[in-house]
């Protein structure tokens, strides 16, 4: 770590770590205390897995964006621009993005194939079995813990670096106020603590954006910003940078990092149950475009935050005010993240450091909560209820949800902690999870759009890509520098060849596996996906709570007509989906970038300065996205919920919420009393 000392006292660092975490969940235990009182949600293991199934489009960006805005986003982004100059910027975001965007099109496949599904490995095992269901288990765990490993290093190194609070004790009083309203609230709790933080996100990245091209005395302006960076080249050209420029997308490294970033992103939200787990509580016409508008907003995340602190940070260190003056960063941090918070510091002060704190608290405890709720969701439908007790009631579910989330947050604790004493921080955990878990990406993908792949390679393939990936990894590093240690196994050759190789060897087990005899294809019918039941078992107490009734009471039944225009919209979906994903696909990652790659462009100053202005109006379009389109369109909720606290303070009584339908709106029935009694008939009437 740095050994500059602490901009914010050790107990800034301690306090906001366990107050903010706590702060947020009296909150969250009021908003879910609140949709259980006055629009009658039972929290049933259903309800706490699925939200539903109801929830909207502007809701499911909102939440992608804080989900995908995690500790790698913001200071990964940040470490590899003030590695690679400017490219590093957007090939984390357009590398990032389009996996994002490509999953919509699997999102509107799993609400086609299997509604009723509460996980991913659900459909996994009712379309192969059981020893297939094992092998995606273990990928999706693996999955689950590396993403939340780099969670607690990330977000830890930086509060260590910005409080002095040691990353030992950080890492185990992160979790404490997360897993407490995650407990409670379940997956609507994360959806709406998401689009908190993603309110957070914007301010505290539009606030440094500002500071950094308009009022600091340093810098102040893009075109300022463009010339310290030209002159800087000259002093210290960029090896493998087109002239040794800061300022072009021509980058040897960056353009390896890309194709890391590219490859090992694909398989953190393909195989990361907590992306289906979203996918399954939209709403069935709200999944597509809700992670398409949800992909293109998070774009402007890392882009314009990259942009912004790396470069920044590059400008900056030649000057007083950056923290380390006149030391550049040791490898070490750059490597564990702290670009971004030093840069901040330089900007702001005690405030820039503050506001790094709330980026470092917020990205964790965003997608923190998507991973509870994915383990949570593997253990009690796919350990516990499919191999263990089949008539588990919601009771003994939720009991489970509540021993998963907690056996996990105690483990990743012990385990982050494990990998801060041999050094392995968050920037190698990033390269190296594409290694680990990219194997099982395409197999997955066939899963839900491929009939024919058979049971042996969907079964075979993610194994033997795993061996190959490892094998392939660790002979170029011994090739490459004759020696194994994080130094080495973690530099980008040996890294770049684990990824690739990991991604595309199932290319060749599969078709091996499904066409060479003996093998055969399977000839998939899809019918035992659609047969997957959300049914739970009732626990038949006597003291069973009146919210629960109700619950049940008002639970709304689609006819046929409308299963029937929902398929057909799904059905419509899926091929918009398609060929949408497919072209925004290509824009991002070759007819934008490739051609600036290609022709070695060095942004002349005009050229940067629109480059800054179009990243900063797209992520006011992002905003309006993320933060006003959700709430208008949970305005009847929002409004009917004001409307019962105003009568349940008036003790006018409270009227009865009729759930959504499938046109998605929520109707409110007249009330005189506050009795539960009274309630149910109104219901019934």
């Amino acid at each position: 770590m740095a050994s500059v000392a602490p901009v914010l006292p050790v107990g800034v660092g301690y306090g906001l770590t366990v107050a903010i975490g706590f702060l947020f969940a009296i909150f969250m235990v009021g908003i879910t205390w609140s949709l259980k009182r006055y629009t009658y949600e039972a929290q049933t293991s259903e309800q706490f897995t699925t939200a539903g199934r109801t929830v909207k489009s502007g809701l499911v960006a909102s939440s992608v964006v804080s989900t995908w805005t995690w500790a790698a986003t913001l200071l990964q982004s940040t470490t590899v621009t003030y590695q690679y100059g400017v490219s590093g910027a957007f090939w984390y975001a357009g590398g990032a993005c389009v996996q994002i965007i490509l999953f919509a099109t699997l999102a509107i496949e799993l609400k086609r194939r299997a509604p009723k599904a509460h996980t991913f490995l659900e459909v996994v095992r009712a379309r192969y079995g059981p020893v297939t269901h094992g092998v995606f288990m273990v990928f999706g765990c693996f999955t689950n813990i590396l993403v939340t490993a780099m969670l607690l290093t990330g977000g830890a190194a930086v509060v260590e670096f910005l409080t002095g609070a040691p990353t030992v004790a950080t890492v185990f009083l992160f979790p404490i106020g997360v897993v407490i309203y995650t407990l409670y609230g379940g997956i609507k709790a994360t959806f709406i603590t998401d689009y908190i933080n993603t309110l957070v996100f914007l301010i505290v990245i539009f606030s440094f954006a500002f500071t950094t091209y308009t009022t600091d005395s340093v810098l102040g302006s893009p075109g300022r910003l463009w010339e310290i960076l030209t002159n800087l080249a000259q002093e210290r050209p960029l090896e493998g940078n087109a002239g040794g420029s800061y300022l072009t997308m021509k980058s040897h490294g960056g353009g390896v990092f890309f194709v890391i970033n590219l490859i090992g992103n694909f398989g953190t939200v393909f195989l990361d149950n907590s992306y289906y787990n979203k996918a399954i509580a939209a709403s069935p016409v709200h999944a597509l475009p809700g992670y398409a508008m949800g992909g293109l907003a998070w774009f402007a995340v890392p882009w314009v935050t990259a942009t912004c602190m790396g470069l920044a940070g590059l400008a900056l260190e030649g000057y007083e005010v950056w923290p380390t003056y006149p030391n550049r960063l040791s490898d070490v941090d750059v490597t564990a993240g702290l670009v971004l918070p030093n840069t901040a510091v330089a900007l702001l002060g005690k405030g820039g450091a503050v506001g790094a704190l709330f980026l470092a608290y917020m990205a964790i405890m965003s997608t923190y909560s998507s991973e509870l709720i994915s383990v949570s969701s593997i253990s009690a439908y796919d350990i516990y209820q499919t191999y263990i007790n089949p008539r588990a009631s919601r009771k003994q579910l939720m009991r489970v949800n509540y021993l998963s989330m907690t056996g996990f947050a105690l483990f990743m604790a012990g385990f982050s902690t494990m990998l801060y004493y041999v050094g392995v921080g968050m920037g190698y955990l990033y390269l190296m999870m594409g290694v680990i878990i990219s194997s099982a990406v395409l197999p997955a993908t066939l899963t839900l759009t491929w009939s024919g792949m058979s049971w042996h390679a969907a079964t075979f393939a993610p194994p033997l890509g795993f061996c190959s990936s490892m094998i392939a990894w660790l002979v170029t590093t011994h090739a490459t520098f004759g020696e194994f240690s994080v130094a080495t196994t973690g530099s980008n050759t040996p890294m770049l060849v684990g990824n690739v190789v990991a991604l595309l060897s199932p290319l060749i087990y599969i078709p091996i596996l499904t066409f060479l005899p003996p093998f055969k294809p399977q000839n998939y019918d899809w019918v035992s996906m659609a047969n997957i039941s959300s049914q739970e078992h009732s626990d038949n107490d006597a003291d069973q709570e009146t919210g629960d009734a109700m619950g049940s009471s008002l639970q709304y039944t689609p006819s046929a007509a409308e299963r029937e225009a929902e398929r057909r919209k799904l059905d419509r979906a899926a091929k918009i989906a398609r060929i949408l994903c497919v072209s925004l696909a290509l824009c991002f990652i070759i007819l934008w970038p490739m051609p600036m790659f290609g022709s070695g462009y060095v942004f002349s100053k005009p050229f940067y300065t629109g480059w800054v202005v179009v990243g900063i109006i797209w992520l006011f379009c992002s905003s309006g996205v993320v933060v006003f389109l959700p709430l208008w369109q949970s305005r009847e909720t929002i409004a009917h919920t004001c409307r019962s606290v105003g009568r349940d303070l008036s003790g006018k009584g409270r009227p009865v919420w009729r759930p959504e339908t499938v046109e998605g709106q929520g109707v409110e029935v007249q009330t005189t009393t506050t009795t539960p009694e009274s309630e149910k008939v109104a219901a019934e009437k």
